[in-house]
């Protein structure tokens, strides 16, 4: 990519990111007029940032994952796994809370790897492969639960969903932390510029000498990574391992990533984008509530913006060419 194709670039994110924090701040103000002594209370920012900052992992590594023009089916599964995998581990074999933690993660990784195999090695679409895993972990994650919920986690998870640093929710600045990570990935390492080449063109990218199996494996890796955190702040949250937890939890996540400014042809996508993809997505539903509107109506709201947003951007890739 020469400098001025870099440069576009950097203006069209920005043109992008601009638009989304408008939307954000027009939001916000009609949600202020209509409900003032709600929306615009603490608790309720506090609770907007815990359940934006869930959801936002995922979508996290989503995004790295659509650049490479692939996609994650699989991370609301592993979402589920992961939480029930700590429940039972901490309820069930009284593991100290850290291991279990950092096997769930461990195993969780594993499975985007396994995922990036079935994609690279066995030449499966990305669609297919992961929408195969994530059948396969719904199964297996309701057969060793029986499907039944895993309750009395130890308070030492729970308190992680609890705690606020300075006002402000662990969860959010766990978020912040992977936001940060994936910001540096992306824009300042090779492996991220990579990526994005990847995403341009696999052809071109093999012939400059870039390692495909590598990089495709890498970006399925950290979205399961990222799934698998989440998942264990979601059984923070619920206080509770739920074998259905995560369901549509892939959809949330392409949509925060796509209205961020993801394309699903790959090699574009940010993570700014994405974070401001899920805060907008969040605040749909919160202010759905707040305002009363039926939680239905709301899902088929944010259908119909995801809809608009891929075609902009198919609109957008039209006008280039």
């Amino acid at each position: 990519m020469n400098n001025i194709d870099k440069t576009k670039k950097r203006l069209s994110n920005i043109g992008t990111i601009g638009t989304l924090i408008l939307i954000i701040i027009v939001m916000s103000i009609v949600l202020l007029i209509l409900r003032p002594n709600s929306f615009g209370t603490y608790t309720n920012f506090n609770n907007l940032l815990r359940q934006t900052s869930i959801n936002g992992i995922i979508a996290l590594g989503m995004t790295i994952v659509i650049i490479t023009a692939g996609i994650d089916l699989s991370v609301g599964a592993i979402v589920a796994y992961s939480g029930v995998l700590v429940s039972q581990l901490t309820v069930l074999h009284e593991m100290p809370v850290l291991l279990a933690v950092l096997i769930s993660i461990l195993l969780s990784t594993i499975i985007g790897i396994f995922n990036g195999i079935l994609v690279h090695d066995a030449k499966i679409p990305p669609f297919i492969a992961t929408m195969g895993t994530m059948t396969i972990l719904r199964g297996f994650v309701k057969f060793i639960t029986g499907g039944r919920m895993i309750n009395n986690v130890p308070d030492s998870l729970t308190n992680i969903c609890q705690m606020n640093i300075l006002g402000i929710p662990f969860l959010f600045l766990i978020w912040f932390i992977l936001i940060i990570f994936t910001y540096i990935f992306l824009n300042h390492t090779v492996a991220g510029r990579n990526i994005y080449a990847l995403g341009s063109s696999r052809e071109v990218a093999r012939l400059s000498g870039i390692n495909i199996r590598t990089h495709i494996y890498l970006a399925y890796t950290i979205s399961g990574l990222f799934s698998g955190i989440a998942g264990i702040l979601l059984v923070s949250r619920l206080g509770a391992g739920v074998p259905t937890a995560g369901l549509s939890y892939e959809l949330d996540a392409i949509a925060s990533s796509v209205i961020g400014g993801a394309s699903l042809t790959g090699a574009e996508g940010s993570a700014i984008g994405t974070i401001l993809g899920a805060f907008i997505m969040q605040m749909l539903r919160n202010g759905g509530n707040l305002l009363g509107i039926d939680p239905f109506i709301l899902e088929m709201v944010i259908g119909f913006l995801i809809v608009i947003s891929v075609y902009v951007d198919q609109l957008r890739k039209l006008k280039k060419s």
